[in-house]
Parts: C-alpha cells; structure tokens; sequence
C-alpha cells in the first residue's frame, strides 16, 4: 500500500484555529487567510472509512484547483495559491451554511426519492414518467443543510432556508445565479471531454468585506456525478445502467455489503486490494475530468512535504 494521509495535526506560524470536515482539515492563519489540506479519507454516506485512498486529497485538490481557473471569470472564488499537491490557501470566509446542490439529471439521490414515490425535492416539483437518469426539462436545484462530521446533510428548500433565516434573500439570490453559472460552465467542460456533469453541489462563503465567493472544493468526483456521454442515450434505451465516472461504485459497493451509514450497521472491511482498485478509480476520474496525465506526487513522507511547502509559502 502507498502512503496515505488521514489526519494532520500541524502548527503553523499564525495558526488561530484548525477545524476538521471529513475529508478536508483547514487551519485559520491570522484570521485572514485558510490552508486547506485535502487529505486522502473516503467518506460515504456522511461516514469515514477506515483506510485511506492513495494519492485521493491529491486528485480532489488539483482538480478542484483546474475548475476554478477555468471559471473565475465567471464566479469569484476564494483560492489565492496551491502550495502543494494536497494543499489549497484562499481568504478567510464565512462559510453559508448550505450547499448548493444542482441536478441536470434524475440520479443518485434524487431517483431514490423518486423510486419512493416522492415527486417534490427540496421543493421542487420532479415531473410523472421519468426513468432513472433521464434528464429535467431544465437542471432544478436542492439545497442542503452542512451537517458537521459525523451528522447526515439534510435537504432543505428555498422557503425553509429564507424562513429560517439561513441565508438572506439578497445573498440566496446570488448563490443561485452562481450556481447556475457554474453548472453551465461545469456541463460545457465535461461535455468537451465526452463526459456528462450530472448533477453536483458548490459551497460559497462570504470574505471579510461581504464579497460572496465560491469555496471548498468544484466539479471532483466526490461532489458531482458524472456519465460517460458516449452510449448514454442508448442505455437509457434499453433501461441500462449509466457508465459513471463518481464515487457512486464505492456506495454501490457499501450497498451490496449491507452498509448505507444506517444505525447498527458497520463498515464492510475493505481489503488493501480494494484499496487500490478505489485509487485506480480515482486517477482514471482524475484523467478523464481534466484530460490531463495524473502526476503522483512524492509520498514517502506526506506530512512533512505538505507541512515543508506551507512553511515556505507562509514565508
């Protein structure tokens, strides 16, 4: 197994605070600016998993780095450099506490509610006589709630978030405009790498001087969905599976070992073989997403790469 890196517990010069999400560790430098380290924890169903995935927070990081260049001239975001592989710094912000979540097509979350029976998501009314990814006459978007670790994101509706006073009217606004915008964006990407951007969520925050900004992570694979656009309309033809490019195998594998993240359950063991096999996935969604060649960074020592790069961009 190649090194992996699960939990970091650095202390830089500045440091005010660090908090812990489940897949991302941010660190609070002199209340002005964030280092983000994407580290390689798998987390399904709102749990962690035991092990680590080689060279995940590298792949989350470098793509989420290449999808904000290729659309701040349409969104604002929050990154100021990438110091290393797994590293991003950006300026502080408020986070919303809500994540936008689009969806171009009936998948995933949504086709389970709609199995259910359910024709409302978040509010939004889904129409009779859909199939299983089949896509919306246009993509409908449905928030959720930010649950903290180890809590179950909930979805909520516009009128609850503007209720409960979550979000303003004015801000709320803005994040759906974003939102939009950078699903538009997001969709022409894929679509020049024979790729489908099925449904995703983005996360927005507030800087010091109330600019609304994109933050957290853009168009990975742990927060969108993607199919391959060749064969699509023919699988759906025939009732087929859709071939995605996601961390959904890695639920469909939990699901067909009796684990959702429900009550009681536990996590199947995961073998070092399957370890690799999920690494693989993720390189091959790496190369497809950016039409790029994976790099693998040096992993002999993971913490003390990232916690040297830091220090020299800290100055």
């Amino acid at each position: 197994m190649s090194n992996t890196i699960t939990d970091t517990n650095f202390n830089f010069p500045g440091q005010k605070s660090v908090y812990k999400g489940k897949v991302r560790e941010v660190y609070n430098i002199n209340d002005e600016q964030l280092v983000m380290i994407a580290t390689d924890r798998l987390s399904a169903f709102d749990v962690v998993m035991p092990k680590g995935i080689p060279y995940k927070g590298q792949i989350l990081n470098q793509i989420a780095t290449k999808m904000m260049a290729a659309t701040e001239d349409l969104v604002p975001n929050w990154l100021m450099a990438t110091p290393d592989p797994n590293v991003a710094v950006g300026h502080l912000c408020e986070p919303f506490k809500v994540e936008m979540v689009i969806r171009g097509y009936m998948s995933g979350h949504a086709a389970r509610e709609y199995k259910a029976g359910k024709r409302l998501l978040c509010g939004v009314p889904m129409p009779d006589g859909m199939k299983e990814n089949d896509a919306f006459p246009e993509p409908i978007i449905t928030p959720a709630t930010k649950a903290e670790k180890g809590d179950h994101d909930e979805d909520i509706s516009r009128e609850d978030i503007l209720k409960r006073g979550i979000v303003s009217e004015a801000d709320y606004v803005i994040l759906e405009d974003y939102t939009r915008k950078l699903f538009q964006r997001g969709s022409e990407i894929a679509a020049e790498r024979g790729l489908i951007l099925v449904d995703t969520k983005y996360e927005f925050g507030k800087t010091k001087d109330g600019q609304i900004v994109l933050i957290d992570e853009i168009h990975t694979p742990d927060s969108s969905r993607y199919f391959y656009a060749e064969g699509y309309e023919e699988r759906q033809a025939k009732g087929a599976p859709q071939k995605q490019l996601s961390k959904e195998f890695v639920r469909q594998w939990l699901i067909s070992n009796g684990f959702q993240g429900l009550e009681g359950q536990t996590v199947p063991f995961m073998s070092d073989e399957y370890i690799e096999t999920v690494s693989d996935r993720y390189i091959e969604l790496y190369e497809n997403i950016t039409g790029e060649t994976f790099v693998k960074a040096d992993v002999s020592n993971i913490q003390k790469r990232i916690e040297a790069n830091v220090l020299e961009y800290l100055g």
